[in-house]
């Protein structure tokens, strides 16, 4: 087991950055108006401090640096898309509404509120990150059914992810407003949530021995139970559909009828609606 010493060291290095990025994150976004550049700092935040903590050298015997570099990668590739994703969406311009939403309601105190609201994400991020290194630093080598299980469910997440963007983005180009409901989120409304909490479970999956060899791994749950409240119960799901429907209204909830807010599952057809709302 790596010292006790090293582990602290390693998180207090790990949630000083993360405080200062998201510090950085509230002055660009009270600077220019625009609260998008949080999620994509928060995002390239969360890769460089994963890769940090899965490289960390903590000391271990038998840590596979395969899957340290594995884990790494993918982690850095899901941050990388992600955060340039929503870098580009807020370079067009325009303030999250989300966040919009947030400042009306915290008023005068808007500002010093936000930036509190950014520091609790950096201890979300810090969590996730040290998930990570109990993944990375997993003892035994490289190649276990967990390691191919979890990577893979990592990699079909990120591929998830991306394709549910594109899908949104060729939706918007081709139609005149409306809702999109084509591909992948004709399954579930949050289809990027989804994949983004997926990452997280695939992340878990890595960490845990089914033998119990490993109690550290059970720590890395923390990481897809935090990212689930998050996105389904906080700041992402309430807020945003509470955006669409002032902005979308009833072509809005008849989405909610007919599709599943988070988990994946076939659209109801609309005689099935009509069925159950009687």
């Amino acid at each position: 087991m790596p010292g006790i010493s090293v582990v602290v060291l390693m998180i207090a290095c790990l949630a000083m950055a993360l405080a200062l990025a998201m510090a950085g994150a509230w002055l660009l976004a009270w600077r220019t108006g625009n609260s998008g550049w949080v999620d994509a700092i928060w995002s390239f935040a969360v890769g460089l401090s994963s890769i940090a903590a899965a490289v960390w050298p903590l000391q271990c015997h038998d840590v596979s640096g395969l899957r340290q570099g594995s884990v790494a990668f993918l982690i850095g590739f899901w941050s990388m898309r992600l955060g340039g994703h929503i870098a580009r969406r807020s370079a067009r311009g325009g303030d999250d509404p989300r966040y919009a939403e947030l400042k009306r309601q915290w008023g005068r105190r808007s500002g010093f509120r936000l930036f509190w609201f950014l520091q609790v994400q950096a201890v979300v991020a810090l969590a996730l990150a040290v998930s990570v290194c109990v993944a990375a630093h997993a003892p035994g080598p490289f190649g276990q059914p967990e390691d191919i299980i979890g990577l893979a469910i990592l990699a079909l997440a990120i591929a998830g992810e991306g394709i549910a963007d594109r899908q949104l983005r060729a939706f918007r180009r081709s139609s005149q407003g409306g809702v999109c409901d084509i591909g992948l989120w004709g399954y579930t409304r949050h289809p990027n949530y989804f994949f983004e909490w997926l990452v997280w479970l695939a992340v878990a999956v890595v960490a845990i021995r089914p033998t119990g060899a490993y109690s550290a791994g059970w720590i890395s749950l923390a990481a897809p139970a935090l990212m689930y409240l998050l996105l389904v119960h906080a700041s992402g799901v309430p807020p945003l559909e509470a955006h669409m429907l002032r902005t979308r209204g009833a072509a809005f909830r008849d989405y909610q009828a007919r599709v599943s807010a988070f988990w994946p599952r076939p659209a109801l057809r609309p005689q099935d609606v009509s069925g159950r709302s009687t």
